[in-house]
């Protein structure tokens, strides 16, 4: 009689035993053959060297991106592209018309450096972002491209747009006041022409401040692919602000701008060069500031120039003025031509397209004037009262061939002892107010 296992010790037999028995036969039978397993062509074996390699440069990336916040500068990897897209969307629209300006009955190009200069130097002294100066020139060419801006309000312009940025861009404790604005001009100007005036740029731009400056686009180039030295940034942000004072860039947009800078820096710096990201727009911003620099060095500003000599801007205009004093010029390097299959070239006529005129009479119908001050009268965009107070001797409307800003010395010299030496300011220009009355032959004299 057989005996009877319990059911634990049924079990621990099966699972002991193989479930699988040998063929009687003594051939044993082949396995199931397991279907192929294609790898794809990216999904390489790497090998451990490898792998460590590319987890030391994340720990660097992840350390990149931890010095970066540490400083105020924030970069998503994970919407870089969609950031980059909506930017380029943002600078088609916010683009200036070249023609409109060149259409402007009294205001001139070379007024642009006078004006110019005179930004850089109030938002240097009142510390204000990098980005609000570059902002505050878009709002002014976008304002000079819609409306006719006369010489006595160019100034007042260049102020309100300049007040507009720094309350987009600065903190609050930095934005200067209307009471300062008032100062800075020497009190050409009463203070509710500037908010009214205010008012003007931002109803005319219809409140649209989300221009991508050339400084953020400098920043994001020099976050991704690697970080870029500091001196290499400063040397970019002097080539950058050289754009803002001549007509020729103003075509260009700001991430060209930008992108040709950093490649004109990084080639002064003796850095080797990016000629994956060079465009052509690129190469001939690099074109236009190699050659202005390399003949007009002498004439660059001097408020300017004595801002990025300072150790804390790793002194960049001084390095760069040495370099094209001594005669060196940017070389381009082209790569070697590929080979290309002859195509045959077939002439064929083209007639030339005719040039268009545009009379003072269409200047008037598209672009309305530019405010007078609530002391005049009370319609702001009434063209009598403003060639009535051309004709007067109130203190805005001060008869000029020229244009000049005026600037208050006295209220702006005291600067903070920490951000910049005290004679700063006093490096810059004269009281500007009295060379309005001086004729240019006089002036060309002198």
């Amino acid at each position: 009689m057989k005996d009877v296992l319990p059911s634990s010790s049924r079990a621990s037999r099966h699972s002991a035993y193989l479930k699988k028995r040998p063929s009687p036969h003594g051939v044993s039978k082949s396995r199931k053959q397991s279907s192929p397993v294609y790898i794809p062509l990216g999904a390489v074996r790497k090998t451990p060297r490898a792998v460590k390699a590319e987890l030391i440069s994340q720990r660097q990336r992840q350390m990149q991106l931890l010095l970066m916040r540490r400083d105020g500068i924030y970069l998503e990897e994970e919407y870089r592209e969609e950031i980059r897209r909506y930017m380029h969307e943002m600078e088609n629209c916010t683009a200036v018309s070249m023609q409109s300006m060149d259409q402007q009955p009294e205001i001139r190009w070379h007024m642009r450096p006078c004006l110019v200069d005179f930004l850089v130097e109030i938002h240097f002294t009142f510390r204000l972002r990098p980005e609000t100066l570059y902002l505050t020139l878009n709002i002014i060419d976008r304002y000079v491209s819609r409306r006719i801006v006369y010489v006595k309000h160019y100034q007042l312009v260049g102020c309100a747009a300049l007040w507009i940025a720094a309350k987009f861009e600065d903190a609050k404790e930095r934005v200067p006041t209307v009471s300062d604005l008032a100062h800075i001009c020497q009190d050409t100007y009463d203070e509710s022409a500037f908010i009214q005036m205010e008012q003007h740029v931002l109803s005319t731009i219809q409140w649209t401040l989300g221009h991508p400056t050339a400084e953020a686009w400098l920043r994001l180039m020099c976050c991704t692919p690697c970080l870029e030295d500091a001196k290499i940034q400063h040397v970019a942000r002097f080539l950058m602000e050289i754009t803002l004072f001549h007509r020729e860039f103003c075509e260009f947009s700001p991430s060209s701008i930008a992108l040709g800078s950093l490649t004109l820096a990084r080639f002064l710096s003796g850095k080797p060069r990016r000629f994956f990201e060079e465009t052509e727009e690129c190469l001939q911003v690099v074109d236009l500031l190699d050659q202005r620099l390399s003949q007009h060095v002498e004439d660059l500003s001097k408020i300017l120039v004595k801002k990025y000599s300072y150790a804390f801007f790793s002194k960049a205009s001084t390095s760069v003025v040495q370099y094209y004093l001594e005669g060196k010029r940017f070389h381009r390097q082209p790569l070697a031509p590929l080979p290309m299959t002859p195509v045959r070239h077939y002439s064929s006529k083209a007639s030339t397209p005719m040039s268009v005129s545009t009379t003072a009479s269409d200047l008037s119908d598209d672009m309305p004037v530019t405010p007078t001050s609530p002391t005049f009268s009370s319609d702001v965009f009434s063209s009598s009262m403003l060639s009535d107070a051309m004709m007067s001797d109130d203190k805005e409307n001060v008869p000029s061939p020229t244009f000049e800003p005026v600037l208050n010395k006295q209220y702006v010299e005291p600067a903070p002892e920490q951000f910049l030496p005290q004679d700063y300011l006093k490096f810059g220009r004269q009281a500007l107010h009295s060379l309005n009355l001086v004729s240019p032959r006089t002036a060309a004299v002198s």
